[in-house]
């Protein structure tokens, strides 16, 4: 144990959330002053079940864990869930990237598998001193029993029975049947206070801890590092013995001293490789959030200036007059005026004909046509191109854009977007999706809208980017992301922007870097059905053109890209031929101006 002016980190493995708050004070009492806690949840699904059946339980373990984070200033805000049929396993792969210090696990026993791993493994893999606590009696009243025998685990184990006892004693049982008294223990067990009773034992070690236990509310015992040698148990007699003959808790503490013991070398943890299928059954269960999870919006305003971000709001318009004005007065006076979530929120107009501009200004929001951004570089028609050049005015670290035709707009539809950012800074593009209630003669039907995304962009991201089989609406307007991010990947002008962006993203910072939000219902004016052919025809051009790259075809080239629309009214019943071509606008990090302009991050992005 640690007790320098450094900086000590403990990570709280759990698998269960009754008796949450005991867990955690024990994980904070075990902290120095200077100490930080990481909270984990492990939800162990079985093999035979897919991992996105575990996206329930994972936010039932957010919602749970979020809220001591939120109360606790050693409690880190980094909180997390793993899912998976081996979630301790993954754990404990990604310790060293995290400079924990100690692991403290929910263990289930030796004989039995913790959230899918082995004692043995725990011990064997874990890169920091490891506690694994059994059982729920420790949290009851009473005396605790350490059994050692000396060596590495002493400061360790000592550390721990005293933190459990708290205020009761400490009884410690010294095994000297094969080594003496070390002088470290003598020191130990004549000078600190808390020790009530000290005996020493020269045989049948497990008959005694299993005699003295009995009188004790935990065992604490060291686990050898001579049991954790290539080809060996560290599940000794010895501990089985005492788990199978006691009904009390034990606790199993082994010290990682590695520069000390030159006989043990840490070995790397081997994970099955998953299934493709289950990487994204996993990255569902995971990435999967609602907006809910993220409605205090203090506690996000919080995180925001914790880590320094200013966040920039986007609002794409052309013609839309008739929901402008409530969008913005929604999203401004909630994030802006009572509480300063968002530090500018910005209407790009694509030359808008009716009182779009007009409303938005007289609310006091400024607006940037997009053919006047950039001039330099010209100017396409399409949403695309007004994202794209919206980077160059917005601001902000954190940039979302929602569209301006929602009619059942509420602030959820941006800060769902943002929580996952805030909240997991491996997290570099969010997703919203959300029912899509379709309006048919003069009703309007619960489900039916995302035509397009059913018909043609998820059957396509199975086919060709199974990687994405689980983001549910990938075609949906409303999404934010890091400004480190987006500069780095090219923009499509028009129908195909929230494709490209997917697949570049995904090509560029892997599936862990992108998250999804609920956002519940979502009311617009559906397109017509002639409106969604030229969609598709867009997006499948997209999809042609990032297959060369993935798959080395040569097939866009020789593709058409006129499309021919069957026009039947009334009057006429004709082929109407339609040029559809996306222009593809380059990261815009290489974009001279812009890296003038923020030259800070872009020159790091294109380097």
């Amino acid at each position: 144990m640690n007790n320098s002016n450094q900086s000590y980190s403990i990570m709280l493995a759990l698998s269960e959330i009754p008796n949450l708050e005991h867990w955690i004070t024990l994980a904070r009492r075990l902290l120095p002053p200077n100490g930080e806690l990481h909270l984990r949840g492990l939800v162990k699904l079985p093999k035979t079940q897919s991992l996105s059946e575990g996206t329930g339980k994972a936010r039932e373990w957010r919602d749970a864990l979020d809220s001591f984070a939120r109360d606790y200033g050693d409690v880190r805000d980094d909180t997390g869930v793993y899912v998976d049929h081996r979630p301790l396993a993954r754990l404990i792969t990604e310790l060293p990237s995290l400079n924990i210090d100690l692991l403290l696990v929910q263990w289930n026993g030796v004989n039995t598998m913790t959230s899918g791993v082995t004692t043995d493994e725990i011990l064997q893999h874990a890169p920091c001193d490891v506690v694994l606590v059994h059982g729920d009696l420790w949290m009851s009243e009473g005396p605790v029993l350490l059994s050692l025998r000396g060596g590495p685990n002493v400061s360790l184990g000592m550390h721990v029975a005293k933190t459990l006892a708290n205020h009761d004693s400490v009884t410690v049982l010294h095994a000297a049947d094969r080594n003496p008294v070390s002088p470290n223990l003598r020191l130990l067990m004549r000078s600190d206070p808390q020790i009530a009773r000290a005996v020493t034992v020269s045989s049948d070690v497990a008959e005694s801890l299993i005699r003295e236990a009995s009188a004790h509310r935990a065992v604490v015992m060291g686990a050898t590092f001579n049991q954790m040698q290539a080809g060996s148990s560290s599940s000794s007699p010895l501990i089985q013995r005492v788990q199978e003959r006691t009904q009390t808790p034990l606790v199993l503490v082994r010290a990682y001293h590695p520069e000390s013991l030159d006989f043990h070398v840490p070995g790397s943890l081997i994970l099955s490789e998953a299934t493709l299928s289950q990487q994204v059954d996993r990255w569902f269960a995971e990435n999967t959030f609602h907006h809910q999870e993220f409605a205090d919006l203090e506690a996000l305003l919080a995180l925001k200036e914790k880590q320094g971000l200013t966040i920039s709001l986007g609002l794409p318009a052309l013609n839309e007059e008739a929901s402008i004005g409530k969008v913005i007065t929604t999203l401004k006076s909630t994030m802006m005026d009572k509480l300063p979530l968002l530090d500018e929120i910005i209407v790009i107009d694509s030359n808008s004909t009716d009182r779009t501009v007009e409303i938005a200004e007289s609310l006091g929001v400024p607006v940037y046509r997009h053919p006047d951004i950039l001039p330099e570089v010209g100017s396409n028609h399409g949403k695309g191109e007004a994202l794209w050049k919206s980077l160059y005015v917005l601001k902000g670290d954190i940039i979302a854009w929602v569209d301006t035709d929602i009619t059942n707009i509420s602030p959820h539809f941006v800060y769902g977007l943002l929580g996952p950012l805030l909240k997991h800074t491996s997290v570099q593009y969010v997703k919203g999706f959300y029912q899509r209630p379709i309006k048919v003669g003069e009703q309007l039907q619960a489900y039916g809208g995302g035509r397009v995304t059913e018909l043609v962009a998820r059957p396509l991201l199975n086919l060709f980017y199974p990687e994405l089989s689980g983001v549910v609406q990938p075609l949906s307007g409303e999404y934010a992301g890091r400004r480190s991010a987006l500069e780095q990947v090219p923009f499509f002008s028009g129908y195909g922007v929230e494709t490209g962006l997917l697949l570049d993203l995904l090509e560029r910072f892997g599936l862990e870097s992108i998250a999804q939000t609920d956002l519940e219902v979502r009311v617009h004016h559906n397109q017509p059905l002639v409106n969604l052919s030229k969609m598709s025809f867009a997006i499948l051009q997209v999809f042609m053109d990032r297959l060369e790259n993935r798959y080395g075809i040569r097939m866009i080239e020789n593709i058409n890209r006129s499309m021919k629309l069957i026009i039947h009214e009334p009057d006429r019943f004709a082929l109407e031929i339609n040029e559809i071509r996306d222009v593809e606008r380059p990261p815009i990090a290489s974009i001279e101006a812009y890296l003038n302009r923020f030259r800070s991050t872009a020159a790091a992005a294109v380097g």
